[in-house]
């Protein structure tokens, strides 16, 4: 099943679409171009990661970011947040079998495997971060999404949209990140036990 054929998944609205265009350019024009630049950074991002069908992945990515800005105005970095969105889309099609939809062709024979050098580190971290509920996973991705400055006030206003303190959030944000570290470590363990 591909992700823009879960019946679950709720329509994008023309709302949310435009208000993705305006958060990613001044005007209707910049933002369409900044809507193509995205979604091709999105299509290599799946593409360089084994996706399926990485122009679907790039898509469903897009509707969702395009939803929860319609939800949460507050988001800052908006580029970021995708990202965290597009890791969370790939882990998801990594979980499911593969499908193709009727009357498409696959380009690659066979499925590639992933490169030698990919760092395990990675693999781990995407599915420790997979195991967290829905909105741990949220808080984490955007509690680190920006740096400087914008990480700052983004974390003023995920406490504010979330009711928490500032140190209440801090506190959330850590337990969620050792809770990843003791899974990325046991995963790493399990790893290396695996190829001794």
């Amino acid at each position: 099943m591909s992700p823009r054929s879960d019946p679950d998944a709720r329509a994008l609205t023309p709302r949310a679409f435009a208000l993705l265009l305006r958060r990613l350019g001044d005007d209707p024009e910049r933002g369409g171009l900044g809507y193509e630049s995205l979604r091709r950074t999105l299509v290599r991002f799946f593409d360089w990661r084994g996706a399926h069908a990485p122009d679907v992945c790039a898509d469903e990515t897009l509707d969702r970011l395009a939803r929860r800005l319609d939800e949460d105005a507050s988001i800052e970095d908006v580029r970021g947040y995708a990202h965290g969105i597009a890791r969370l889309v790939l882990l998801e099609q990594w979980r499911r079998p593969r499908e193709l939809p009727a009357g498409a062709a696959d380009e690659r024979l066979p499925a590639e495997a992933p490169p030698a050098e990919e760092d395990p580190r990675e693999g781990c971290f995407e599915r420790c971060l997979a195991e967290l509920p829905e909105d741990g996973r949220a808080l984490i991705l955007e509690y680190y999404a920006a740096e400087g400055r914008q990480k700052i006030d983004g974390r003023k206003r995920l406490a504010a949209a979330l009711g928490l303190s500032d140190t209440a959030l801090r506190n959330r944000a850590q337990r969620l990140r050792d809770r990843l570290e003791r899974g990325i470590r046991r995963c790493l363990d399990a790893e290396a036990d695996t190829k001794s």
